[in-house]
């Protein structure tokens, strides 16, 4: 049986979440877990899916970040798939797809698995060393704050009887960032 499950980090990804769940049907997938977590968030789906594949089945992904946040996450993942007799299959493995029930799929799998990971650091590390030349020369403000420059919108839609999680919704802002700066206002007297 093929197996596939589809993944995005967030709700506003929700064309890339549907195109994984066509690519997965169109793959022959009759059983499919999707979920929408971060990958390093709880994953449900994702563990019901290891629970439900059986001896003989293929776990079949669209990409590899869909499925693993780290070298030694998917290895453990494909070991506890080895354990139970099932394959994993990955669609788009750079422009080709793999499948782990083959020696050569299974060693790309692992070189590719450690270049991204180690591609991942470099560019963490430079970017954390940027950060720092661009503060030392007093350039590196952080990010802009998207909340704080809806405060008066915020305060408009409150007046206008809005609540907090409609306010949040239509600004697309957070809850907690509408009820901060309306308490920041509470407190300056506004």
């Amino acid at each position: 049986m093929l197996v596939g499950y589809a993944r995005t980090s967030t709700a506003e990804q929700a064309a890339g979440l549907e195109a994984q769940k066509r690519d997965l049907g169109a793959t022959g997938c009759t059983k499919m877990f999707v979920e929408q977590v971060s990958s390093v968030g709880e994953r449900q789906q994702l563990k019901a899916a290891l629970d439900f594949v059986r001896e003989g089945d293929t776990l079949v992904v669209t990409r590899l970040d869909r499925l693993a946040r780290s070298t030694s996450h998917l290895l453990a993942l494909v070991e506890e798939l080895d354990r139970k007799g099932v394959a994993l299959r990955i669609l788009d493995f750079g422009g080709g797809e793999v499948d782990t029930r083959s020696p050569s799929g299974r060693m790309l799998l692992t070189v590719f698995a450690a270049m991204a990971q180690f591609e991942r650091e470099v560019m963490l590390q430079r970017q954390r060393e940027g950060i720092a030349v661009a503060r030392a020369a007093g350039k590196y403000k952080g990010r802009a704050p998207t909340a704080r420059a809806k405060s008066q919108s915020v305060l408009d839609l409150k007046e206008a009887g809005i609540g907090p999680s409609d306010i949040a919704r239509q600004l697309g802002i957070g809850r907690a960032s509408v009820y901060r700066i309306l308490s920041h206002s509470q407190e300056a007297g506004g």
